[in-house]
């Protein structure tokens, strides 16, 4: 759990410096007039820019989202905050949009990402269109007196913002941080900020430079996780967690002079899938990348396909590399790998029952290494070098390290 909330932790950053970035530029009135000239460009740029963005990848959740900003942006610039000179119909749609907005975002961050098209994108696309009618209705005389629950007591320090909405901002950030620690992605973490963002736009009162900065901010933070997300698909292995092949390539062209290629690979794990199933197979791999992740020597490791790693030492020899491997080659042997029962609960029980064997499975790993020089030697050639001793190491009885 405590790595879980690191990671989340992580994830939020950008969001929070984003934010931090629009409010510092709200309060100077120098910065504030300098800002003022980009009212109109800058939601329209980032909330309707990310919506077609997010729909040329199919990213169901991020469409509706932004859909939800840019809506309530319109909203509140066609009606009066409700502060303002709007009167009663101005403070009965700010007060159902305080309330409809988070529930919106928090909805939306548990939605399954199925597409637009699929009856979870439909139903929310559905509700959203109920919502706009809603609002339609209530700027009709005779149904502003259901809004009268909303028009109550603010409280102090917390701008415009009437006491439901604070009930059901707490409701909606609590639901959405959940998510980001359980799931901890990108998208999950900008979705905490977006909900933080929409508040600071609501305590702000709807309908000036304030509420659209920071509703624009909440998308753009929104923008960047998807972005973001992008990245990891295309860098990162997902069930590992280490850099994939593609940044291993990128890394290899940035290098130059000598550098040291170990190429591992888990001994019989055609053998592993086989007799115990795919499932058994992963948490193989996910304990092997562990291992690999924590390399010393300036090492860095990546998944290279399969059941086969990389690791890059550059700046090293192969003779200055070896120990280093040596050692990950036996911390891996020495590794517990007990074979998880389908039964297994899923709250680990305390003190474990007592009874009962548990099936260990021996895991080695077999590696090659091959290190380029002070010549002009091609990338791709070092790689082939340490293949080829990778399977010399195999060839010779596996669980070794050859060149």
């Amino acid at each position: 759990m405590l790595s879980a909330v690191n990671k989340v932790l992580f994830r939020l950053l950008p969001g929070a410096i984003l934010l931090l970035t629009a409010t510092i530029a709200l309060h100077p009135a120098g910065l504030r007039s300098a800002v003022a000239p980009l009212l109109p460009s800058f939601p329209l740029t980032v909330l309707g820019g990310g919506i077609l963005l997010a729909w040329r990848f199919n990213r169901s959740r991020l469409v509706l989202s932004l859909a939800v900003l840019l809506l309530t942006d319109r909203a509140l610039l066609a009606w009066a905050p409700a502060s303002g000179a709007g009167g009663e119909v101005g403070r009965a749609i700010f007060g159902v949009l305080t309330v409809l907005v988070p529930l919106d975002l928090a909805a939306l961050a548990w939605l399954p990402e199925r597409g637009l098209l699929a009856r979870p994108g439909r139903a929310a696309l559905v509700g959203l269109g109920v919502e706009i009618v809603l609002l339609i209705l209530l700027c009709q005389p005779l149904f502003l007196p259901l809004t009268g629950w909303l028009d109550v007591s603010q409280v102090p320090g917390l701008g415009a913002l009437p006491q439901p909405a604070l009930i059901v901002f707490a409701l909606a950030f609590l639901m959405v941080a959940w998510r980001a620690v359980r799931q901890g992605t990108a998208l999950e973490g900008g979705a905490v900020w977006t909900v933080v963002a929409t508040f600071l736009a609501f305590s702000a009162g709807g309908g000036g430079l304030d509420s659209t900065v920071y509703l624009a901010t909440g998308g753009l933070i929104l923008v960047l996780s998807l972005i973001e997300t992008w990245h990891g698909m295309a860098y990162d292995d997902e069930l590992t967690g280490l850099p994939a092949r593609r940044a291993l390539n990128e890394a290899l062209a940035r290098l130059s002079g000598t550098y040291t290629v170990a190429m591992v690979d888990v001994d019989h794990f055609k053998r592993f899938n086989d007799v115990h199933g795919h499932d058994v197979g992963d948490q193989i791999l996910r304990m092997v990348g562990a291992r690999l992740a924590a390399v010393g020597g300036g090492g860095r490791a990546f998944r290279y396909g399969g059941e086969e790693f990389a690791v890059l030492f550059p700046g090293k020899t192969v003779d200055q590399a070896r120990e280093y491997l040596e050692l990950l080659r036996r911390t891996i042997e020495g590794a517990p790998f007990t074979l998880r029962s389908m039964a297994r609960p899923r709250v680990r029980p305390e003190p474990p029952p007592a009874g009962g064997p548990r099936e260990r499975l021996a895991v080695t790993v077999s590696i090659g290494v091959a290190a380029a020089g002070a010549g002009a030697v091609r990338p791709d050639d070092v790689v082939q070098a340490a293949d080829a001793a990778l399977y010399r190491a195999k060839e010779s009885g596996r669980n070794q390290v050859r060149t």
